[in-house]
């Protein structure tokens, strides 16, 4: 963990954020400014999106987690996805994403223990799988269901692309066009596996092919469909939001579907908040944020939408409980069924969850 109380330079842009994240000691003292009640405390919830990982100055493991969402907010059940961690370190190349299924069950295996409180940490778990081996991906996704100890749920195979964000990773071209992840693509259904989309924006219209391709296929979009204010777009968020509001709609036609309603405190996203000399407030996240979180829910509707946290890489703008409260705010003017649905029916049904877990 990094432990280093040195404060680095002020960055003035969202775009050298985004290239240069708050450590871990700087965002513990940042969000310590922020002082906010939890929003209606017994209100279920399972967070169907967060990471957990070790990188190079970032420890964010089982631990960690639980410190972030021991916020007052009643999270049931958690589902963890993909982040490139923990592959085996030898064994053929196709397979070794299978480390990462093996690693999150256990962590769900020391949550289950009951040592960690009542939160079912990692109850559902997407991994990845190389789409483009075809049919050959039979075997990679035999191999996570097998390591998933009942817990395996699908495949998230990114497909986010821009070069102007030329810190990120860069995914193949024309990814879910291709014809060999296509023929991948197809192995999910029958084996009942959902794929979880993460593509930016400007990329929506392949996702809109692919999800008319495979009907029987469950899609579940990540991160409001992949909002970016960085790089070649920053400043350019209002500009921007007619084309992703035209094909969100055009989107939400397709009843295989479903929507992450998140990750709009990822650096990525290109808000603000995140620059703020102080955390701003669950308010004001919600009046900035509304936009996109109401053109979403009326487009999909409740029963199709999930709130998310994906924690860590939002923990950049504000904490899990400022996060949740934002849900809460954005959510008061739906009926108790459907505030049932986004925080936690919709999540239980789609990955299949226990409906009370």
């Amino acid at each position: 963990m990094d432990t280093s109380s040195e404060t680095k330079p002020r960055r003035s842009t969202v775009t050298e954020l985004a290239r240069n994240p708050r450590s871990v000691a700087e965002l513990r003292a940042w969000h310590g400014l922020r002082e906010e009640e939890t929003l209606e405390p017994g209100l279920p919830i399972i967070d169907p999106h967060h990471h957990l990982w070790i990188r190079p100055g970032q420890r964010y493991l089982l631990d960690e987690f639980l410190e972030d969402a021991s916020s007052g907010h009643n999270a049931r059940a958690t589902v963890f996805v993909e982040c490139g961690a923990m592959y085996k370190a030898s064994g053929p190349q196709a397979v070794r994403p299978v480390g990462e299924t093996e690693f999150a069950n256990g962590m769900a295996a020391m949550s289950a223990s009951g040592l960690y409180g009542n939160t079912a940490v990692c109850a559902g778990i997407v991994g990845f799988a190389d789409l483009t081996l075809g049919e050959a991906v039979q075997e990679v996704l035999e191999a996570h269901i097998a390591a998933g100890g009942g817990r395996f749920r699908g495949i998230r195979n990114q497909a986010a692309r821009d070069e102007s964000l030329h810190w990120d990773k860069q995914n193949p071209k024309d990814l879910l066009l291709d014809r060999r992840f296509r023929a991948g693509f197809a192995t999910l259904a029958p084996m009942k596996l959902t794929y979880d989309a993460w593509q930016f924006f400007m990329q929506l219209g392949d996702l809109i092919d692919l999800a008319r391709a495979f009907p029987e296929t469950t899609i579940v979009l990540n991160h409001l469909g992949g909002i970016v204010g960085v790089g070649g777009h920053e400043g350019r968020l209002a500009e921007e939001f007619p084309f992703w509001r035209e094909h969100m709609r055009k989107l939400a036609e397709c009843a295989n579907v479903v929507v992450k309603v998140g990750g709009l405190a990822m650096l990525r996203a290109g808000f603000d908040a995140a620059l703020r000399d102080e955390p701003p407030s669950s308010e004001d996240l919600a009046a900035v944020w509304r936009p996109y979180v109401e053109t979403c829910i009326d487009a999909f509707g409740p029963q199709r939408c999930m709130f998310e946290s994906d924690f860590p890489p939002d923990k950049q703008s504000c904490s899990y409980r400022v996060l949740w409260n934002v849900f809460k705010r954005l959510a008061r003017s739906y009926s108790a069924d459907e505030k049932s649905a986004l925080f936690h029916d919709t999540a239980a049904r789609v990955y299949r969850l226990s409906p009370l877990a």
